[in-house]
Protein backbone atom coordinates (compact mmCIF):
# COMPACT_ATOMS: atom_id res chain seq x y z
CA UNK A 1 0.00 0.00 0.00
CA UNK A 2 2.95 2.29 0.75
CA UNK A 3 4.45 1.72 -2.90
CA UNK A 4 1.19 1.54 -4.38
CA UNK A 5 0.70 5.86 -4.93
CA UNK A 6 4.01 5.45 -6.68
CA UNK A 7 3.65 2.40 -8.70
CA UNK A 8 0.41 3.51 -10.03
CA UNK A 9 -3.06 1.59 -10.19
CA UNK A 10 -2.41 0.05 -14.15
CA UNK A 11 -0.03 -3.21 -13.34
CA UNK A 12 -0.31 -3.37 -17.12
CA UNK A 13 2.44 0.15 -17.05
CA UNK A 14 4.73 -1.16 -14.85
CA UNK A 15 8.11 -1.41 -16.02
CA UNK A 16 11.39 -2.27 -14.57
CA UNK A 17 12.71 1.19 -14.41
CA UNK A 18 9.27 2.24 -12.95
CA UNK A 19 9.51 -0.44 -10.51
CA UNK A 20 13.89 0.31 -9.45
CA UNK A 21 12.66 4.06 -9.04
CA UNK A 22 10.06 3.51 -6.53
CA UNK A 23 12.02 0.91 -4.45
CA UNK A 24 15.34 3.41 -4.77
CA UNK A 25 13.08 6.06 -3.83
CA UNK A 26 12.21 4.47 -0.94
CA UNK A 27 15.51 3.74 0.60
CA UNK A 28 15.74 7.50 0.92
CA UNK A 29 13.27 7.42 3.56
CA UNK A 30 13.31 4.01 5.63
CA UNK A 31 15.49 1.55 7.27
CA UNK A 32 17.34 -1.17 5.56
CA UNK A 33 15.48 -3.56 7.61
CA UNK A 34 12.14 -2.42 6.56
CA UNK A 35 12.60 -1.86 3.08
CA UNK A 36 14.13 -5.31 2.73
CA UNK A 37 10.70 -6.26 4.11
CA UNK A 38 9.22 -4.05 1.35
CA UNK A 39 11.09 -5.57 -1.53
CA UNK A 40 10.05 -9.11 -0.47
CA UNK A 41 6.37 -8.16 -0.52
CA UNK A 42 6.45 -6.34 -3.58
CA UNK A 43 8.28 -9.70 -5.32
CA UNK A 44 5.10 -11.59 -4.13
CA UNK A 45 2.65 -9.08 -5.31
CA UNK A 46 4.32 -8.73 -8.73
CA UNK A 47 4.53 -12.76 -9.02
CA UNK A 48 0.30 -12.55 -8.27
CA UNK A 49 0.10 -10.14 -10.71
CA UNK A 50 1.75 -11.85 -13.18
CA UNK A 51 0.13 -15.17 -12.38
CA UNK A 52 -3.23 -13.37 -12.83
CA UNK A 53 -2.47 -12.10 -16.09
CA UNK A 54 -2.49 -8.18 -15.24
CA UNK A 55 1.19 -7.66 -15.61
CA UNK A 56 3.92 -8.48 -17.87
CA UNK A 57 5.86 -11.82 -16.57
CA UNK A 58 9.26 -11.40 -14.62
CA UNK A 59 8.82 -7.79 -13.55
CA UNK A 60 9.52 -9.65 -10.21
CA UNK A 61 13.05 -9.70 -10.99
CA UNK A 62 13.54 -6.06 -11.65
CA UNK A 63 12.89 -5.37 -7.57
CA UNK A 64 16.88 -4.35 -6.64
CA UNK A 65 18.49 -6.29 -3.73
CA UNK A 66 18.80 -4.50 -1.14
CA UNK A 67 22.57 -4.46 0.38
CA UNK A 68 22.47 -5.39 4.82
CA UNK A 69 25.07 -7.28 6.49
CA UNK A 70 24.55 -8.96 9.70
CA UNK A 71 26.12 -6.60 12.75
CA UNK A 72 26.86 -3.74 10.40
CA UNK A 73 25.83 -1.05 12.52
CA UNK A 74 27.40 0.19 15.53
CA UNK A 75 25.58 -0.73 18.59
CA UNK A 76 22.98 1.72 20.23
CA UNK A 77 23.78 2.82 23.54
CA UNK A 78 23.99 5.61 25.76
CA UNK A 79 26.39 7.58 27.51
CA UNK A 80 27.35 6.40 31.23
CA UNK A 81 26.20 9.60 32.60
CA UNK A 82 22.64 9.34 30.72
CA UNK A 83 21.98 5.81 32.12
CA UNK A 84 22.16 7.29 35.84
CA UNK A 85 20.53 9.60 34.77
CA UNK A 86 17.51 7.46 33.02
CA UNK A 87 17.72 5.60 36.68
CA UNK A 88 17.22 8.77 38.72
CA UNK A 89 14.25 10.16 37.14
CA UNK A 90 12.44 7.75 38.91
CA UNK A 91 10.24 9.26 41.08
CA UNK A 92 10.55 7.06 44.57
CA UNK A 93 7.47 8.66 46.29
CA UNK A 94 5.68 6.92 43.90
CA UNK A 95 4.43 2.60 43.22
CA UNK A 96 5.53 3.06 39.91
CA UNK A 97 8.72 4.91 40.38
CA UNK A 98 10.19 2.31 42.92
CA UNK A 99 8.89 -0.54 40.68
CA UNK A 100 10.78 1.66 37.60
CA UNK A 101 13.78 2.05 39.22
CA UNK A 102 14.38 -1.66 39.81
CA UNK A 103 13.36 -3.09 35.99
CA UNK A 104 16.21 -0.49 35.20
CA UNK A 105 19.07 -1.59 37.24
CA UNK A 106 18.22 -4.70 36.02
CA UNK A 107 18.49 -3.58 32.39
CA UNK A 108 21.46 -1.45 32.65
CA UNK A 109 23.40 -3.32 35.07
CA UNK A 110 22.92 -6.83 33.93
CA UNK A 111 22.20 -6.25 30.74
CA UNK A 112 18.91 -8.53 30.41
CA UNK A 113 16.27 -8.63 28.02
CA UNK A 114 12.84 -7.01 28.31
CA UNK A 115 11.35 -10.95 28.07
CA UNK A 116 14.09 -11.63 31.10
CA UNK A 117 12.94 -8.94 33.28
CA UNK A 118 9.08 -10.22 31.74
CA UNK A 119 9.56 -13.70 32.65
CA UNK A 120 11.21 -13.11 36.38
CA UNK A 121 9.81 -15.05 39.33
CA UNK A 122 9.77 -14.48 43.00
CA UNK A 123 11.66 -17.84 43.50
CA UNK A 124 14.84 -16.52 40.78
CA UNK A 125 16.28 -14.16 43.34
CA UNK A 126 18.72 -16.13 45.90
CA UNK A 127 19.27 -13.36 48.58
CA UNK A 128 21.58 -15.72 50.82
CA UNK A 129 23.59 -15.73 47.62
CA UNK A 130 23.45 -12.60 46.27
CA UNK A 131 22.17 -14.00 42.54
CA UNK A 132 19.28 -13.80 40.55
CA UNK A 133 18.05 -16.81 37.83
CA UNK A 134 17.61 -15.65 34.37
CA UNK A 135 16.47 -17.66 31.83
CA UNK A 136 16.16 -16.58 28.23
CA UNK A 137 16.45 -17.17 24.53
CA UNK A 138 16.31 -21.22 23.80
CA UNK A 139 15.57 -21.84 27.97
CA UNK A 140 19.22 -21.53 28.72
CA UNK A 141 19.20 -20.87 32.07
CA UNK A 142 21.70 -19.18 34.48
CA UNK A 143 22.62 -17.53 37.37
CA UNK A 144 24.03 -13.79 37.28
CA UNK A 145 25.58 -11.95 40.67
CA UNK A 146 23.44 -9.57 41.59
CA UNK A 147 24.63 -6.13 42.03
CA UNK A 148 24.23 -4.31 45.62
CA UNK A 149 22.61 -1.62 44.02
CA UNK A 150 19.93 -3.57 42.01
CA UNK A 151 19.27 -5.83 44.99
CA UNK A 152 18.48 -2.87 46.94
CA UNK A 153 16.38 -1.25 44.43
CA UNK A 154 14.51 -5.26 43.80
CA UNK A 155 14.29 -5.80 47.80
CA UNK A 156 12.49 -2.00 48.05
CA UNK A 157 9.87 -2.98 45.08
CA UNK A 158 9.20 -6.37 47.02
CA UNK A 159 8.76 -4.89 50.46
CA UNK A 160 7.27 -1.51 50.28
CA UNK A 161 4.78 -1.56 47.23
CA UNK A 162 4.46 -4.91 45.27
CA UNK A 163 1.05 -5.74 45.81
CA UNK A 164 -0.24 -8.89 47.70
CA UNK A 165 -1.41 -11.01 45.09
CA UNK A 166 -1.41 -14.95 44.24
CA UNK A 167 1.02 -13.98 41.21
CA UNK A 168 4.81 -15.67 41.25
CA UNK A 169 5.96 -13.35 38.14
CA UNK A 170 7.62 -10.44 40.33
CA UNK A 171 6.75 -7.42 38.32
CA UNK A 172 3.11 -6.32 37.98
CA UNK A 173 1.00 -3.57 36.95
CA UNK A 174 0.93 -0.55 39.21
CA UNK A 175 -2.68 -0.05 39.30
CA UNK A 176 -5.65 -2.40 39.57
CA UNK A 177 -6.07 -5.19 38.45
CA UNK A 178 -2.86 -5.83 39.49
CA UNK A 179 -1.37 -8.23 36.70
CA UNK A 180 2.01 -9.15 35.16
CA UNK A 181 3.18 -7.38 31.90
CA UNK A 182 1.65 -8.11 28.78
CA UNK A 183 4.61 -8.80 26.80
CA UNK A 184 7.96 -7.48 26.52
CA UNK A 185 6.69 -4.22 24.66
CA UNK A 186 5.70 -2.92 28.30
CA UNK A 187 9.11 -3.42 29.89
CA UNK A 188 10.46 -1.30 26.52
CA UNK A 189 7.89 1.56 27.37
CA UNK A 190 9.56 1.46 31.04
CA UNK A 191 12.70 2.72 28.97
CA UNK A 192 10.52 5.45 26.72
CA UNK A 193 9.01 7.09 29.38
CA UNK A 194 12.13 6.95 31.68
CA UNK A 195 14.12 8.63 28.23
CA UNK A 196 11.56 11.47 28.43
CA UNK A 197 11.55 12.18 31.99
CA UNK A 198 15.31 12.58 31.70
CA UNK A 199 14.97 14.59 29.15
CA UNK A 200 16.84 12.74 27.01
CA UNK A 201 15.68 13.42 23.20
CA UNK A 202 17.83 11.87 20.54
CA UNK A 203 18.52 8.70 22.00
CA UNK A 204 19.62 6.38 19.51
CA UNK A 205 16.58 3.76 20.22
CA UNK A 206 13.96 3.54 22.73
CA UNK A 207 13.49 0.20 23.66
CA UNK A 208 15.17 -2.39 26.72
CA UNK A 209 17.61 -3.44 24.42
CA UNK A 210 18.78 0.02 24.35
CA UNK A 211 19.91 -0.60 28.38
CA UNK A 212 21.40 -3.89 27.21
CA UNK A 213 24.00 -2.21 24.45
CA UNK A 214 24.77 0.26 26.93
CA UNK A 215 25.66 -2.07 29.59
CA UNK A 216 28.13 -4.16 26.91
CA UNK A 217 29.59 -1.20 26.12
CA UNK A 218 29.86 -0.03 29.73
CA UNK A 219 31.97 -3.22 30.55
CA UNK A 220 33.77 -3.28 27.62
CA UNK A 221 35.40 0.42 28.23
CA UNK A 222 35.68 -0.38 32.04
CA UNK A 223 38.28 -3.49 30.97
CA UNK A 224 36.19 -6.66 30.72
CA UNK A 225 36.92 -9.11 28.06
CA UNK A 226 34.94 -10.18 25.13
CA UNK A 227 33.94 -13.62 26.45
CA UNK A 228 33.24 -12.30 29.89
CA UNK A 229 30.70 -9.77 28.18
CA UNK A 230 29.40 -12.56 26.29
CA UNK A 231 28.74 -14.65 29.46
CA UNK A 232 26.87 -11.75 31.17
CA UNK A 233 25.02 -11.16 27.94
CA UNK A 234 24.25 -15.08 27.66
CA UNK A 235 25.52 -14.70 23.73
CA UNK A 236 25.54 -18.15 21.94
CA UNK A 237 28.10 -17.07 19.26
CA UNK A 238 30.98 -14.89 19.94
CA UNK A 239 30.65 -12.76 16.73
CA UNK A 240 27.21 -11.43 18.40
CA UNK A 241 29.79 -9.95 20.90
CA UNK A 242 32.66 -8.65 18.85
CA UNK A 243 29.93 -6.48 17.34
CA UNK A 244 30.80 -4.45 20.47
CA UNK A 245 34.62 -4.04 20.08
CA UNK A 246 33.73 -1.18 17.28
CA UNK A 247 32.80 1.22 20.15
CA UNK A 248 36.19 0.66 21.79
CA UNK A 249 38.41 3.26 20.16
CA UNK A 250 41.42 2.76 22.39
CA UNK A 251 41.77 -1.03 21.15
CA UNK A 252 40.97 -0.04 17.46
CA UNK A 253 43.57 3.09 17.44
CA UNK A 254 46.14 0.73 18.64
CA UNK A 255 45.72 -1.53 15.62
CA UNK A 256 44.17 0.60 13.20
CA UNK A 257 46.57 0.85 9.85
CA UNK A 258 47.62 4.38 8.71
CA UNK A 259 46.26 5.61 5.52
CA UNK A 260 47.62 4.54 2.47
CA UNK A 261 46.78 7.26 0.36
CA UNK A 262 50.19 9.36 1.09
CA UNK A 263 52.11 5.99 0.15
CA UNK A 264 54.41 5.53 -3.13
CA UNK A 265 53.64 3.33 -5.23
Amino acid sequence: MRLLPDLGNDPERYSAELIRRVIVAEAGRSSRPYLQTMTTALRGYLRFLAASGACRPWLDRAVPTVAHWRLSALPRYLAVADVERLIASCDLTKTRGIRDKAILLLLARLGLRGGDILNMRLDDVAWAEGTVRVCGKGRREVRLPLPQDVGDALLDYLEKVRPHVDEDRIFLRSSAPYRPFANSASISDVVRLALMRAGITDPPSRGANLLRHSAATGMLRGGATLDAIGSVLRHRSPDTTAHYAKVDVAMLLRIAQAWPGDASC
